[in-house]
């Protein structure tokens, strides 16, 4: 019974390697597909919100309010009650916890300092019905202009990270389709997990920009790994360099997902969470971006090269014969 068992799955796996194998060409559509889609679905957001993301407040400005040692707080209540009085504004309210433990809440609401007369009644509303005084609570505020400047930076860093990024590999493979291949599928991980993140209706923090930070630098790492396999490793065929590279990046891949499951189950923080979330939408979609579009670009460039050398043989083995 064991042994029709590992046959089955010898030959589902032998099935699985022939199809990747011979059939990576058509394969290279699903990858294509999905970036297409996920663009589709970020400039609907766009032309629809003006945003193509969903903003947190620490990105667009506004109020965040730290209570602490407040127990026995019906979240969903105190929410409700926020929106009643203040409706079209956007109210995020989470608990801190220590040990386990409730210790506080944190109200994050997106009422710009500027507005004053809504801010000290925002302010107001709040210490009505929690019971509390101004020196029971601390108030972080961050201007919609400061908002705006931090994302429009952040907007540059990953830009100047994607820049570099295609320069180290350039210089590394001396070569242009390799390096397009790698930004690609990294391009292709961070559209895709940002239209993934808007239909989960995630409001993205600075937290979130550190993840897609992080995302760049996962990406290009099994994507570096995949592309020096095949090509700088002399022995063996192209499909078999690809294998090899496969299971250590799989294995690769597959560790840091153990991990982030691990935190995403244990941790109560928010922040963490979001980053977390992320990286764990990300190196899903890493997985179909490397072995099928980066590994596929990869084949195709490796083998169109080396076709004029084999026709180039053959007919000098022709010319022997003759």
């Amino acid at each position: 019974k064991i042994g029709f068992l590992e046959c089955m799955e010898d030959k589902k796996e032998w099935l699985f390697m022939k199809v990747y194998d011979k059939q990576y060409k058509k394969l290279l559509i699903i990858p294509f597909v999905l970036l297409f889609i996920a663009l589709v679905l970020i400039f609907y957001k766009y032309s629809t919100t003006g945003e193509f993301i969903e903003k947190g407040i620490s990105l667009k400005g506004g109020t965040t309010i730290t209570i602490p040692m407040v127990k026995g707080v019906n979240i969903e209540e105190l929410r409700a009650s926020l929106l009643s009085s203040f409706p079209g504004r956007d109210i995020n309210i989470r608990e801190l916890s220590r040990i386990g433990q409730s210790s506080g809440i944190i109200i994050e609401a997106d009422v710009d300092p500027e507005e004053t007369d809504e801010l000290s009644s925002f302010l107001e509303k709040v210490e009505r019905e929690l019971s509390i005084k101004k020196d029971d609570y601390s108030i972080e505020i961050i201007g919609s202009s400061l908002g705006e400047s931090f994302f429009r930076e952040t907007i540059v860093a990953i830009s100047i990270a994607f820049l570099f990024m295609g320069i180290v590999v350039f210089i590394y493979f001396r070569s242009f389709v390799p390096s397009i291949a790698v930004i690609l599928s990294a391009f292709s991980d961070i559209i895709e997990t940002l239209a993934i993140v808007n239909l989960l209706e995630i409001k993205l923090s600075t937290a979130g920009i550190a993840a897609f930070l992080m995302l760049i630098g996962y990406s290009v790492d099994t994507d570096i790994l995949l592309s020096t396999r095949v090509l700088k490793v002399t022995e063996g065929t192209v499909f078999e360099k690809i294998k090899g590279a496969m299971r250590t990046g799989l294995m690769m891949s597959g560790t840091t997902i153990v991990a982030i499951l691990t935190a995403l189950i244990f941790t109560q923080s928010e922040v963490i969470r979001q980053i977390m979330i992320i990286l764990l939408i990300g190196l899903g979609i890493d997985l179909i971006n490397t072995w099928i579009q980066n590994a596929g670009l990869l084949r195709l460039y490796v083998e169109r090269k080396q076709k004029p050398y084999e026709e180039k043989s053959g007919n000098d083995v022709e010319g022997e014969y003759e």
